[in-house]
């Protein structure tokens, strides 16, 4: 995910910065893993206002991403690198060989057109998903869990990394 930085021809844009959008190859979303979301607009669940100045924006859809990755040793094809209005993380969706389709976060260094697989002996490159157990000291991790199956918790926002110290 690259940056732009921008040329300060006014005031307001000095110091400017903003996403480049080069590796995002559709529009439009998977409809089967979208979910509604309902804006709180700073308020609790009685309705009243206890964060201010909240609200408005445009209207978005959850995008139900798989942090558990448990189909174990079924390959996967990246069809497409989308964007996620909820994180700051890319997405990219997977097409599994039985025919399921999941979302999931986009490493660096995965590309449409690439396939990923989880399971226990698999090799160590970038998008598979594997116990710690198997992965050797000093790897560069991301979505890791704290609990096995719980799915992941740590390393989930765009830029993260885990770096395996010990075992």
């Amino acid at each position: 995910m690259a940056i732009k930085n921008y040329k300060p021809t006014s005031p307001g844009r000095r110091n400017m910065s903003g996403f480049v959008f080069d590796e995002i190859t559709t529009s439009t979303p998977e409809k089967s893993l979208l979910a509604p979301i309902k804006k709180k607009g700073g308020r609790n669940n009685m309705g009243r206002i206890t964060v201010r100045h909240r609200g408005g924006g445009h209207k978005r859809r959850y995008r139900i991403i798989d942090f558990r990755r448990n189909k174990t040793n079924i390959p996967a094809k990246v069809v497409s690198i989308e964007y996620d209005p909820n994180r700051t993380a890319r997405i990219s969706l997977l097409h599994y060989a039985d025919g399921e389709k999941r979302y999931i976060l986009t490493p660096e260094g995965l590309n449409v057109g690439d396939t990923v697989v989880s399971g226990d002996q698999v090799e160590i490159k970038s998008g598979n998903a594997l116990p710690m157990k198997n992965i050797p000291v000093g790897t560069i991790l991301h979505c890791v869990e704290m609990r096995v199956g719980k799915g992941a918790q740590i390393g989930r926002s765009a830029g993260t990394s885990i770096q395996l110290m010990a075992k």
